[in-house]
């Protein structure tokens, strides 16, 4: 059980030219951040510079039947602390990330399982990271979560995420 106040051990860095096991890293993020648990996430892929929840609905209703907004948010803010996280993973930074910045758009009720994606906002925002965090030892990068129940577009969200100094 985690302790408030105490940091949870990191996750080793995978081998160079290796990428994180998917299964791997979200049994690691659910001991680290306990509601990852209940949140109804069925499977994670990356595909390019996109990264990809797949979600059950059940464990995210509210009382209309429908998700539940606070839980999407906390999706959609994760899964972008996420796509960050495994990105500086990749590049072989062992670093903490912070949300500095967190919106969303609710354009239609989500009603059945559904699927979460992240990218980058801005195509040249990955490499702008890495040049940031070469140049100054920290970083910023906006990202997008888009949120689909099936063809319709349900929820758009907006995340800048801070990538803190070693140390």
């Amino acid at each position: 059980m985690r302790e408030p106040g105490i940091s949870h051990p990191r996750l080793p860095l995978p081998s160079p030219g290796q990428e994180d096991d998917p299964a791997a890293f979200l049994a690691w993020l659910g001991e680290a951040i306990p509601m990852v648990g209940h949140l109804g996430i069925e499977a994670m892929q990356r595909d390019g510079d996109a990264l990809e929840w797949r979600l059950g609905l059940s464990p995210n209703l509210n009382d209309k039947g429908t998700g539940f907004g606070g839980s999407l948010a906390a999706q959609t803010t994760l899964l972008g602390w996420c796509w960050t996280t495994l990105w500086l993973r990749r590049h072989g930074f062992d670093r903490d990330v912070v949300v500095a910045k967190a919106e969303q758009r609710f354009l239609a009720p989500v009603t059945g399982n559904y699927r979460l994606v992240c990218t980058p906002e801005a195509e040249e925002g990955p490499a702008r990271l890495g040049a940031r965090l070469a140049q100054r030892g920290k970083g910023r990068i906006a990202l997008v979560q888009r949120l689909w129940c099936g063809e319709t577009l349900c929820l758009e969200a907006r995340g800048d995420y801070a990538v803190l100094p070693a140390g």
